[in-house]
């Protein structure tokens, strides 16, 4: 048993190693005088401050975080509504259809999602802009939203809501007060994975931008292809940043909402 916890363990330290040795490589040379990470040289925020100076760069930021927040939050709404539908199918054929075609937007290639949203956009008349770029991730991150509420409503206790009923409670009343503080660790978890997954995306966003819209990993994508500038560093370090940051407000909002679970079981049992 010894050697499978250290074999597990060495296993965990590997992967991580592997996924973060390349970020802090970045972040190190972020603050590197040079013009590339060839040599580091001397320290310097020369990078963060030309950063900051570059207003198309901090507009397309500002852009890629307001297009993040919005589509993971429509994205929430219509995926827990979604997974509610799904989980209120008596039929399980018609639960393992439409689970199936949930499923399609998370397993196939970015590329293919890509080019069939630029068909669709292409052929309706809809310009390549900020609109069809939210309608996209929109599209993308409802999946995924709908995979982390659902197990949260295999384990509500139905008991509730006929309780609720019986106490005299309207359909509203039962969703707003018994569902949905039963599903919000899901709801939270859904809404934190659209919000990374639209960060994050390139595949997708790259082929319906246009009009002179653009996000970050396009435009980090087009300024690569002309030669790495360390600007594009001290850019991804603060992203690192700022993902962290969600991480850590995801952790807090979790761990209190547990605590305060805890406590009032307590109180019950007491």
């Amino acid at each position: 048993m010894k050697s499978k916890h250290f074999v597990a363990k060495f296993y965990l330290i590997f992967v991580l190693v592997v996924l973060y040795v390349p970020i802090f490589y970045l972040i190190y040379f972020s603050f590197s005088s040079g013009r590339n990470m060839n040599k580091f040289e001397h320290f310097t925020w020369m990078h963060y401050q030309t950063l900051f100076q570059d207003n198309r760069l901090l507009a397309i930021f500002l852009e890629t975080i307001l297009l993040a927040l919005l589509s993971s939050l429509i994205a929430t709404i219509v995926g827990t509504l979604g997974a509610i539908a799904i989980a209120g199918l008596r039929k399980k054929w018609q639960q393992k259809t439409l689970l199936a075609l949930n499923n399609v937007l998370i397993v196939s290639p970015d590329v293919i999602i890509g080019a069939s949203f630029l068909i669709f956009f292409t052929a309706l008349g809809i310009g390549l802009n900020f609109g069809s770029v939210l309608l996209s991730h929109i599209a993308f991150s409802i999946p995924i939203v709908v995979l982390m509420v659902l197990p949260r409503l295999k384990e509500l206790d139905y008991s509730l809501i006929d309780a609720a009923r019986d106490l005299g409670a309207n359909n509203y009343q039962v969703f707003s007060n018994v569902m949905i503080p039963a599903l919000m660790p899901g709801i939270f978890a859904g809404m934190f994975m659209a919000l990374t997954y639209s960060l994050d995306d390139f595949g997708v966003t790259f082929f319906v931008t246009g009009n002179g819209f653009s996000t970050l990993s396009v435009e980090i994508y087009s300024r690569a292809r002309q030669g790495i500038d360390l600007e594009i560093n001290a850019l991804s370090t603060v992203m690192f940043l700022f993902v962290l940051l969600l991480v850590g407000i995801y952790y807090f909002i979790t761990t209190r909402k547990g605590r305060k679970g805890r406590k009032m079981v307590g109180g019950l049992i007491k």
